[in-house]
């Protein structure tokens, strides 16, 4: 057993012996290549601090090429799907607005029509309230001439005033539209405030003795007698106030107070009250009684009548003379309506003079025995117009349509011809054209129950010297006359273009 192990230690004795000179040469190589090794590794693991530096800031760089490349990226997205939303949304709103300029197309076609329709029956009612208004101021100025009495020129008188005033309430209805624009214009003329006052009361006195309720003015006896300003429209706001008043108080009293406020230079500042102690307006109302067709309730307005126009005229007048209307009322009690108003105070011997004047210029003599066609369908109209004629001595021969005037004027050595529009058969314009095609010089007036303010271009170029609405002032319808023949004899009419 010993030997055994002795055996095998010498074996591997021998063993380690044969291999140690390859280990050692092995070594020896491995020492020697070594130290490059060592060195690469070394130059490789520790750089230089310019080395680590350029390191960085590349890796600093490509972070933040990243980072911008990311945002950049996502921006891009985010602008894309706002974009791409936008579209959606433009495409939407183009779809709503052309369907709504579609819809306001309509409605504008729709509005044009309506006022189209509104303009035509404007027309058609302003020709058919003025023609039974023509023949009642016609027939009160043909009553005043004839020496009434005492009592009858007083009714007369009033009647007079209410025709007046109807006819220009009449046009300020039709106009109401233009009225609320601030397209009426504000006549200045000179006139008698207290005179003007009286004027309305007795125009509303039946309606008060009807009602049972007294009248009563308080008026400033140091306003001076004559004011300048627009008569008609003052008349208008009083006589809507009043009348309103008297509408609405039984068995009570109307008060109308006028008094100065202030006076300095030529002008005057007023106020107006207009107080009664009727069935008054609940505060609810009072914010709405000034707007077109407002009353106070519908029991109201089948109680007492009324288009609720009144009070809005009233407002929209006073508006136009730079005043506003003010309202105090209790329910049951009463109401008291007030403004102030800025006038001039006029001077009494130019306004005279100026009348003198103008009476002077128009010589009614000159229109004595001058022949005279009235062109009219209307048989009370041509009764009336022929009347006013005749009793200033002028030739009057009528006919009731335009067809028989062409005849009558071929026929006939007429001085003028009196025209009126709207008539069977051709009209008055129809007929004037026609007249102009064989007589260039025969003085043609429309006298007409038909709106002008937009058609008068039109009147002229179909050959009418002048205009003349009715109803008409007297003394401006000889005045229209009297110009028309005067100018004729001064040049001839031009041919209708």
């Amino acid at each position: 057993m010993n030997k055994v192990r002795f055996y095998y230690l010498q074996i591997v004795v021998v063993f380690t012996l044969c291999i140690s000179p390859f280990e050692f040469s092995a070594q020896e190589e491995d020492t020697n290549n070594l130290q490059p090794i060592v060195v690469e590794i070394q130059e490789e693991t520790l750089p230089t601090d310019q080395e680590l530096s350029d390191k960085e800031k590349s890796e600093s760089f490509n972070v933040i090429t990243n980072g911008l490349s990311i945002a950049i990226i996502a921006i891009l997205s985010l602008l894309t799907l706002s974009l791409y939303k936008n579209n959606n949304l433009r495409a939407k709103a183009n779809i709503l607005l052309k369907n709504k300029n579609t819809e306001l197309q309509l409605a504008k076609e729709k509005a044009e029509k309506a006022s189209l329709a509104k303009a035509q029956f404007l027309s058609t009612i302003t020709h058919e309230l003025r023609t039974p208004l023509y023949a009642v101021t016609g027939l009160t100025h043909l009553l005043m001439e004839e020496n009434p009495k005492e009592y009858q020129r007083e009714h007369l008188e009033s009647l007079k005033f209410s025709g007046e005033y109807l006819l220009s309430l009449i046009n300020d209805i039709l106009d109401l539209n233009k009225l609320e624009a601030n397209k009426v214009e504000v006549e200045k003329t000179s006139f008698h405030l207290k005179k003007r006052i009286n004027d309305v009361l007795i125009a509303l006195k039946k309606s008060a003795n009807d009602k049972q309720t007294t009248l009563r003015v308080d008026y400033d006896d140091s306003i001076p007698e004559s004011l300048s300003g627009d008569p008609v429209k003052l008349s208008q706001v009083l006589i809507n106030l009043i009348g309103n008043s008297v509408k609405f108080t039984r068995n009570g009293e109307v008060v109308i107070r006028v008094r100065k406020i202030d006076q300095y230079n030529n002008s005057i500042k007023l106020n107006f009250e207009i107080e009664d102690n009727g069935v008054g307006i609940s505060i609810k109302k009072q914010k709405t009684i000034f707007e077109t067709f407002s009353q106070g309730s519908l029991q109201i307005n089948r109680k007492f009548g009324g288009t609720g126009l009144g009070l809005s005229i009233v407002k929209n007048l006073l508006e136009l003379m730079n005043s506003k209307i003010k309202l105090e009322s209790k329910l049951g009690q009463g109401s008291k309506f007030w403004f102030n108003l800025d006038l001039d105070i006029s001077d009494q011997k130019v306004s005279q003079q100026i009348k003198s004047d103008k009476k002077k210029f128009i010589d009614l003599q000159y229109l004595v025995g001058k022949n005279v066609l009235v062109v009219e369908d209307n048989k009370i109209n041509q009764m009336i117009t022929k009347k006013i004629l005749e009793k200033n001595k002028m030739v009057c021969q009528v006919a009731d349509n335009g067809t028989d005037a062409l005849q009558l004027v071929k026929e006939n050595d007429f001085d003028i011809v009196l025209m009126d529009i709207h008539m069977p058969g051709i009209s008055g314009i129809e007929a004037t054209q026609k007249i102009r095609s064989f007589n260039k010089e025969l003085p043609v007036i429309a006298l007409t129950a038909v709106t002008i303010d937009e058609n008068i271009d039109e009147f002229f170029r179909v050959g009418f010297n002048e205009i003349i609405p009715k109803p008409f002032k007297p003394e401006e319808f000889f005045e229209k006359i009297y110009d028309t023949l005067k100018l004729n004899k001064k040049q001839n009419i031009p041919t209708p273009s």
